[in-house]
């Protein structure tokens, strides 16, 4: 397998998992013994389900006028002073829905490739598959760039000719898991200018998250199922199970699941999919990103990678999918892809 083969498509918290990929690569199935199946415990996905279409971002209403000019601490260690936002840049989908979360889409002139929400189709692109020159971005003039860390390790070449070019480069932490979802709200609207709409957008994902979580119903045994995040890419053979640091257990722990790779023994990750590995997770239903099962023929396609048929999930061909952009985003749409799971886990009336 070559990390080449691994799309670039999704930055911000997915070049973090692209940057695992060479470890992950190398390794093989931990140990730990799986647990037995959760069987019956709630209603199955539909068999070959697939994942509601992408939701377009909800920007806030009554955002007032960026104060300017800021100093804020960028996450590589600079002090960064922002004065105009007027030209935004984002180098990541998750990053850009914060923006035009926040109210000022309008200020945007330039997406990443994986900003795949309807408000920003028409904006150029600045990305080209597994690079973004700084070229590409300096020509729309930015008087703002931001980037997640992951993005600026990826592209720190860039990022220094941006620099030099006189344009502020604020870098923000990659979010890992729901818990990261305010403090990075907090910080997007810092560098911005809004606090108070920051504040505000955060308090409306709390409120959402929350509904979600409290509307599902445990199962009547007590027993949590098990859910595998399977990172596929069958164009590139590139089949992956996810472990722990994964990014995926907080969504799968909020949905009221359990990480099917971490309780597997899966230390690292992520580790290629093997008979074992998945034999160890043992999961009960299957979290796939949309455009990855796609690539490998469906469900259908999936139940013939090594293992999978197998597995509890496998036989009841629970599979649930969420759309690539916004599957570890950890930003304001997060409530709605956690009530996506949730639907497609337990059966949609499970968190109405």
């Amino acid at each position: 397998m070559q990390r080449a083969g691994v799309p670039q498509t999704v930055r911000g918290r997915w070049a973090a998992v692209l940057l695992a990929l060479p470890l992950a690569l190398g390794l093989t199935a931990c140990g730990g013994a799986a647990g037995p199946g959760v069987a019956g415990t709630a209603a199955p996905a539909a068999a070959g389900a697939t994942a509601a279409p992408a939701d377009a971002v909800l920007p806030l209403t009554g955002t007032a006028a960026p104060r300017l000019p800021v100093t804020v601490r960028s996450a590589d260690g600079r002090q960064v002073t922002v004065t105009a936002v007027r030209r935004i840049v984002p180098l990541s989908g998750s990053l850009a829905e914060l923006v035009f979360s926040l109210g000022l889409g309008a200020d945007v002139v330039g997406r990443d490739v994986s900003t795949t929400f309807p408000q920003a189709a028409k904006l150029p692109l600045v990305s080209h598959d597994h690079t973004i020159p700084a070229e590409g971005v300096l020509s729309l003039h930015p008087d703002l760039v931001l980037s997640d860390s992951s993005t600026g390790t990826s592209n720190a070449d860039t990022l220094a000719k941006i620099r030099a070019a006189g344009v502020p480069v604020v870098t923000f932490a990659d979010p890992q898991r729901l818990a990261d979802i305010d403090p990075r709200i907090e910080a997007v609207a810092a560098a911005l200018g809004v606090l108070e709409a920051g504040a505000r957008l955060a308090q409306r994902t709390d409120r959402q998250l929350a509904a979600v979580q409290a509307a599902v119903k445990p199962p009547a045994d007590g027993r949590r199922p098990r859910v595998a995040f399977l990172y596929v890419r069958g164009s590139a053979s590139v089949y992956l199970i996810g472990g722990q640091g994964s990014g995926a257990e907080s969504l799968i722990a909020a949905a009221g699941g359990e990480d099917a790779g971490t309780a597997g023994g899966l230390k690292a990750p992520f580790t290629p999919i093997t008979s074992e590995a998945l034999a160890q997770a043992a999961p009960d239903a299957i979290l796939v990103m949309t455009r990855g099962l796609a690539s490998v023929g469906g469900v259908d396609g999936l139940l013939k990678l090594p293992g999978v048929a197998q597995t509890p999930a496998g036989r009841d061909r629970r599979v649930v999918s969420v759309e690539d952009g916004e599957l570890l985003s950890y930003g304001p749409r997060t409530p709605a892809v956690l009530r996506s799971i949730v639907d497609q886990l337990y059966g949609a009336a499970a968190a109405k």
